[in-house]
């Protein structure tokens, strides 16, 4: 079995899981909670948690909601960013956004629902031995990323920079917080789960950041001639299309190596930065 078959197995378990939180009861709300969540994703943030928590040698079981919940943070993010007040797109991953199929009232609150499940699913997840102070530094972990120091902060930058008035540095300040800061969070949780030693955890956090900036990056050369940001930046703005290439480039370079330098051999972590080069090349 190869990585990505590897890594489709882990994919079922995440969405089964994420199903059965989401089962609750026949009311537009949860509905509005399972179409945000369970209508598409690659699941690449849940994936990135359960890959590093296994190359640290944990068990996937005690991984998995903690690989649900920042899906579910990453789904309240979309959600919210979706509005007219914020990003203002009108669809997602191919279907009406979620304010289009329920409205922005419905939508304001499924989104404000799945940030506090996720919170509700860490809070329920067992802590066996040792693991109480593990699973406390994993919620701080994904907590800042989620808040008023990460993901929060960069929609807030988002939009207020305009174009013209942002120079690159405050640009790759955004991006790793409107949408590194979840991602590198995710690897650092795997591996504060499984009980990396300070120099693992350093390793996995510079992976997290270079692959999280990458992510943003791909993202960018995938949408070039539309931006649904507010302030309208782009990577492709500041570097061109070129340019935003071989960054992205550098980038997985820099997440393999910091891998390398930690002696983490997982082919799963590798097989997930390195196909943000193969689809940014698309």
């Amino acid at each position: 079995m190869d990585a990505r078959e590897r890594l489709d197995g882990m994919r079922r378990e995440v969405d089964a899981e994420l199903g059965r939180l989401l089962a609750g009861d026949d009311s537009p709300l949860f509905a509005a909670l399972r179409y945000a969540v369970l209508g598409g994703g690659k699941r690449f943030r849940p994936l990135l948690l359960l890959s590093t928590g296994e190359a640290f040698g944990s068990a996937r079981t005690p991984l998995l909601p903690y690989a649900c919940a920042v899906e579910l943070v990453h789904a309240f993010s979309l959600v919210h960013d979706d509005l007219p007040a914020l990003d203002n797109d009108d669809t997602r991953r191919g279907r009406p956004a979620c304010h289009k199929a329920f409205g922005e009232g419905q939508a304001l609150l499924a989104g404000d629902g799945l940030l506090a499940l996720a919170f509700e699913t860490i809070a329920r997840a067992p802590s066996d031995g040792g693991g109480g102070a593990r699973k406390d530094a994993a919620l701080r972990e994904i907590a800042a990323a989620a808040g008023v120091g990460g993901m929060v902060r960069g929609q807030w930058l988002d939009i207020t920079l305009r174009p013209g008035e942002t120079d690159e540095a405050a640009f790759l300040d955004l991006v790793r917080l409107k949408t590194g800061a979840l991602i590198r969070a995710s690897v650092a949780t795997g591996a504060i789960l499984a009980g990396a030693s300070a120099a693992g955890l350093a390793a996995a956090s510079e992976y997290g950041d270079a692959v999280g900036l990458a992510f943003q990056l791909r993202d960018d050369l995938a949408d070039a001639g539309r931006t649904g940001s507010p302030s309208g930046l782009d990577a492709l703005a500041f570097f061109g299309a070129d340019g935003t290439r071989a960054r992205l480039a550098a980038e997985v370079r820099r997440a393999l190596t910091a891998l390398d330098h930690a002696g983490i051999v997982f082919p799963e972590l590798r097989f997930l930065a390195e196909s943000l080069v193969r689809e940014g090349a698309a």
